[in-house]
């Protein structure tokens, strides 16, 4: 290893210094790859940054195992709530998908980026990852949801308190997607896409649930589909995201873009390096 690797990789170690221009990964695989940072920004949507260890030198990058599991569960969620073939768009068809794959795969990926000192995707993953398994819970019969809006004149799924109050939550969910959003002006125009209509598909569901408590089911229908298309539009982003992730991955000779971000908008220690 030369010189110039080896001070790369104590300064990284140490935490010490600025964000390195490069990092050069061992990949038993691939052998010896220099990752920049638009080409690390890439693999792991955030800014290089120097941590200690070489966990990330060590480990597979779990990013794309979080994006799949996104990707598949809000992908027939958005067929559903287009009502595409007649089918529900309720939802709770996709139950199993929800915590099997939205939220196992999410929050496991979620926590290996945790481990490899990676802290936007880490709450990303795992909060929307644990949106898919309240999503879930909110309809599995033994969580009691339902029941506590059951009466004895209405089931719980048709009780309009139910649609005025969970939808709350979505907004929420929303503003967090809208922070997050904010933070992604340092990332990639892939995921930018995917939070900007992440966000506004969220809106519009909650505005559906609210019309549904109202009893306006028409003006409740259009949001609906509102919300589908929206939502629609993120999973091309991140099925795109994921074909880029799976093909870098593996030292694909082709390299898609995804509009890197991170050396366009600079971030603020190495602004104030410069200043200094």
């Amino acid at each position: 290893m030369s010189t110039t690797t080896e001070h790369t990789i104590n300064d990284l170690e140490k935490g010490t210094g600025g964000v390195q221009s490069d990092v050069v990964v061992d990949l038993s695989r691939v052998g010896t790859v220099v990752l920049t940072p638009e080409l690390f920004e890439k693999l792991y949507l955030t800014p290089q940054t120097p941590v200690k260890g070489q966990l990330r030198n060590t480990f597979g990058n779990p990013t794309p195992l979080a994006v799949i599991g996104f990707v598949l569960s809000l992908t027939p969620l958005s067929c559903s709530l287009l009502g595409w073939m007649d089918s529900d768009g309720t939802g709770a068809a996709f139950l199993g998908v929800f915590v099997f794959v939205g939220g196992l795969l999410m929050i496991l990926g979620g926590f290996m980026e945790f481990f490899i000192g990676n802290t936007y995707p880490f709450v990303v993953f795992c909060s929307m990852g644990s949106f898919f398994l309240a999503l879930a819970a909110t309809n599995i019969p033994s969580f009691g949801v339902m029941a506590a809006f059951t009466t004895p004149d209405m089931p719980g799924p048709q009780n309009p308190a139910f649609y005025n109050t969970f939808a709350f939550f979505i907004v929420f969910v929303g503003f967090m997607d809208f922070i997050y959003l904010i933070a992604s002006i340092r990332t990639n125009i892939c995921l930018l896409g995917i939070l900007l209509f992440t966000v506004i598909g969220l809106e519009l569901l909650a505005a559906a649930y609210w019309n549904i408590g109202a009893g306006n089911m028409e003006m409740a229908l259009k949001f609906q589909h509102g919300a589908g298309g929206c939502t629609f539009v993120v999973c091309i982003f991140a099925w795109y995201l994921f074909l880029v992730l799976v093909l870098a991955s593996v030292d694909f000779p082709i390299s898609l873009p995804v509009g890197d971000l991170s050396t366009v908008v600079k971030g603020g220690s190495e602004k104030k390096k410069r200043e200094a």
